[in-house]
């Protein structure tokens, strides 16, 4: 079959069909949904109410205060990753002995589901029976609140995020390093550059694209944030750890507010799309200089 032929396009047409009517329609509906008053618990009759749900949501606290902690959250994890996970990749990269089983070894947090790790974490952290509270006793300091005070639950839903996902960063980083030619930095050793001016004036700028590509990744990820804090914290204690996933999980499927629950997720969608806008605008300059 040549390039040309049109007989591609009889297997090319059906399935592009199918998946734009099943990934078109429910944003479409979410979208009409959203300027409505629907509520299924109790039952309402759909009103249309237009940016009535968008306006009452930016009137709300709770909208800015989850926005806020979502924030918080993702680019401390984020930053931390990046810093952890290039280090390793670094490592990595200069052949250290047992380096196959170290790059398995590192991989395997990223392989088990997030629910799973949530889960093993709110057992180690748990206050009063957790062996680390245990291990904390025994050096002087019982009981401390990991899960049950604002600053230490934050504190541990971002070292699980980061236990679990700088394994990707790390991976990403190390095939883009494993990818860099050898003659610069041979040209760097006759010129008598140290291995920090080397990394600063060679390494980092050349690995800057996939760099920007990899944390713009993870920010998205981590603003979807939810099943972590769902079963560590519940979004406790009271709302202080609540992400935007879970305010729209508890509008959703538990009050049944399908209307407002639409809107705050196109909210979510626009806060997420400015980030990464005002992200790459800021960088931009930088990857040109470094083209």
């Amino acid at each position: 079959m040549t390039r040309n032929d049109p007989i591609k396009h009889f297997f090319i047409w059906p399935a592009l069909l199918i998946v734009l009517i099943i990934s078109i329609f429910p944003l479409i509906y979410s979208l009409t949904t959203s300027f409505m008053s629907l509520r299924l618990v109790p039952p309402m009759p759909p009103r249309f109410v237009g940016f009535g749900n968008y306006a009452e949501l930016l009137q709300n606290p709770r909208f800015w205060h989850v926005a806020w902690t979502t924030t918080v959250i993702a680019f401390i994890s984020v930053a931390l990753q990046y810093v952890i996970g290039f280090s390793v990749a670094l490592a990595l990269n200069r052949n250290v002995p047992g380096e196959g089983l170290f790059r398995v070894s590192f991989l395997l947090p990223m392989l088990v589901a997030p629910v799973a790790v949530a889960l093993i974490a709110r057992q180690i952290l748990n206050p009063t029976m957790g062996p680390l509270n245990e291990l904390m006793t025994f050096f002087g300091h019982p009981n401390l609140p990991f899960l049950t005070q604002t600053r230490w639950a934050i504190g541990a839903i971002i070292s699980v995020e980061v236990w679990q996902w700088t394994p990707f960063v790390m991976l990403m980083l190390l095939a883009g390093l494993q990818t860099l030619p050898d003659d610069v930095y041979e040209a760097a050793a006759l010129e008598n550059a140290s291995s920090w001016q080397q990394f600063w004036g060679i390494t980092f700028p050349m690995m800057l694209p996939i760099s920007v590509a990899v944390v713009f990744i993870r920010l998205i990820e981590s603003y979807k944030i939810m099943d972590t804090v769902f079963v560590m914290t519940g979004g406790g204690p009271g709302i202080s750890t609540e992400t935007l996933t879970l305010f729209a999980y508890q509008e959703g499927f538990k009050k049944f507010n399908l209307g407002y629950t639409s809107a705050l997720s196109f909210l979510f969608l626009i806060v997420i799309t400015v980030i990464g806008l005002v992200y790459l605008a800021i960088l931009k300059p930088y990857l040109e200089k470094h083209k």
